[in-house]
């Protein structure tokens, strides 16, 4: 007989004092550390606990008594549930001073290598609709909110076109309106979601992997160029038909129009062919009279005009003079390696991806950008002396790794290469800090400058410049 959970308790009365990890809130009570979610520091709460070991505690807010003087009505219905905007409730100059923060923690408590301070964050201009990327998930049975289960009332019909609810794959919030992007995105996902009810288009039933609407990408390119990509879960040909039919007709501003069939129990779809079904193949982005193809598959910056300030970071710390060898390892679909090579003599980009690696060619030949050459392949296994050997030992190395930062034989084959100066742009402080302290063998950090992507989420770029010592 397993043996009953044991009820934890509530803390009354507790006052939040900071900002921790994930973007959750931060208490002490006696000795021990509690992370709240959707807290304001200032906020005075009764804490209910989820969690408790011996040095921190989890909890949720059961009853705010007095709200932070920072706090703010979020602007999203749905703030507290979906689990993607957990700093609406705080003004964005507080966001940012979190983020400044989070940079300086990980460099001080993580990296413990000396560094000459950090520049003042680069906030985004647009704090809403300014992702030019989002995905939805169609659910044949909507996750029910506590307080909609506590109602009573019936909810016959689940059917939900939404986000999936953090950490359960088989949960799905149905969204009314997101922020995020263009309101063009959230009029198309309602469309599809009442074209589909209207015409007994079946939604995906996530535990039993059967269904017809599935997913759907929507990108809105800065240049106002939209891409729509239809995940369907069953080859029907009448019923793709019938429904990209109506797409297209009540959304003549979709310049890229395709669909994917997709039986497979993941909805990842690299590895399956995409079918255009009505535009062109491809949208673009422009960058300083740059032209960057973006694919089904090809990954760019969701953040348009933040992600043109990155880069003008990342080339101002290059200090590039025309005569530079350039590698530019992790460079996707190429936009980092393309908006320096004006800037140099050559450029070597490296990627994981062939598909990327394929985009980036193709931008290369479209700009006129002859001095480039890519490479596709695991980096630890490209990037070795031998290549370097081949192709040229580098001036400046620019390396956007993912969020797991560099692996160490990544780490020592740059040290072996001595470039005179290295370019470190993260989107986590905290693997970054770690590959600086592997770095500081033989380099020396001379600026940091934190830009944000993504407001109302703890996430933050970091990019930081080192030289050769």
């Amino acid at each position: 007989m397993a043996r009953k959970r044991k009820e934890l308790p509530v803390l009354e009365g507790v006052k939040i004092t900071d900002v921790a990890a994930e973007g959750n809130a931060l208490a002490r009570v006696d000795d021990m550390v509690v992370f709240i979610p959707f807290g304001a520091p200032g906020d005075v709460a009764d804490i209910k606990l989820d969690k408790k070991k011996k040095s921190y505690a989890e909890g949720h807010i059961e009853r705010l008594i007095e709200p932070s003087p920072v706090r703010e009505t979020p602007r999203c219905e749905h703030f507290g549930i979906c689990g993607g905007c957990r700093w609406q409730h705080l003004p964005y100059s507080i966001q940012l001073q979190c983020k400044q923060q989070q940079v300086k923690d990980a460099l001080e408590r993580i990296g413990k290598v000396p560094y000459p301070g950090i520049t003042p964050i680069l906030g985004s201009e647009n704090i809403w609709e300014y992702r030019n990327k989002m995905e939805y998930t169609f659910s044949s049975k909507m996750w029910l909110t506590y307080d909609q289960m506590r109602s009573g009332e019936e909810f016959p019909d689940r059917r939900a076109a939404g986000f999936h609810i953090p950490g359960a794959f088989d949960k799905v919030l149905d969204i009314h309106a997101c922020h995020l992007q263009d309101d063009l995105g959230n009029r198309i996902r309602l469309f599809i979601k009442s074209f589909g009810k209207e015409n007994d288009l079946e939604f995906y039933d996530l535990r039993e992997n059967r269904g017809f609407l599935r997913t759907l990408m929507i990108r809105i390119a800065s240049t106002g160029e939209v891409m729509v990509v239809m995940q369907i879960g069953e080859d029907d040909p009448a019923k793709i038909s019938l429904l990209m039919d109506a797409v297209a007709a009540e959304f003549p501003e979709i310049t890229s129009l395709h669909y994917v069939v997709n039986t497979k129990v993941n909805d990842t779809i690299g590895d399956l062919d995409i079918k255009l079904y009505k535009g062109r193949e491809y949208i673009e982005e422009e960058m300083e009279g740059l032209r960057f193809r973006i694919g089904p598959k090809s990954f760019y910056q969701t953040n348009s005009r933040q992600a043109y300030r990155l880069y003008s970071v990342a080339r101002d710390f290059a200090q590039l003079k025309g005569d530079e060898l350039v590698y530019d390892l992790y460079t996707g679909t190429g936009t980092i390696a393309l908006f320096l090579a004006r800037s140099c003599r050559h450029v070597v980009g490296i990627e994981y991806v062939p598909e990327a690696i394929e985009d980036a060619k193709i931008n290369a030949q479209a700009n006129g950008l002859a001095n480039t050459e890519f490479y596709a392949g695991d980096m630890k296994n490209v990037l070795t002396a031998d290549f370097i050997a081949e192709h040229g030992r580098p001036d400046v190395m620019i390396v956007d790794p993912p969020r797991a930062g560099m692996h160490e034989d990544v780490v020592n084959v740059i040290l072996d290469a001595e470039p005179g100066r290295l370019v470190y742009v993260s989107c986590n402080p905290a693997t970054q800090a770690r590959d600086l302290a592997l770095l500081n063998a033989k380099y020396d950090i001379q600026a940091v400058q934190p830009v944000d992507m993504f407001p109302h989420t703890h996430h933050v770029e970091n990019v930081v410049l080192l030289t050769l010592r």
